[in-house]
């Protein structure tokens, strides 16, 4: 049984987008490595911005600053 976690930053991703996420990540493990998609697990954790860091500076302050 796949399971598929995909972590994003909160910024507004629709339904539509993570359901077409969730679909198509089930289709790319069925394509290419034969899994059932029946047992395949996707979970979408959406993280905001102020924590989610990159190269030791949270994502909010890296868009304040034009990183």
């Amino acid at each position: 049984m796949p399971y598929v976690n995909i972590k994003i930053t909160r910024e507004g991703a629709t339904a539509e987008e993570k359901e077409r996420l969730i679909s198509g990540v089930t289709e790319l493990l069925r394509d290419v490595l034969g899994k059932n998609p029946e047992t395949t697990v996707v979970v979408i954790d959406e993280v905001e911005t102020d924590n989610w860091g990159i190269g030791g500076v949270p994502v909010t302050e890296r868009r304040k600053r034009g990183m």
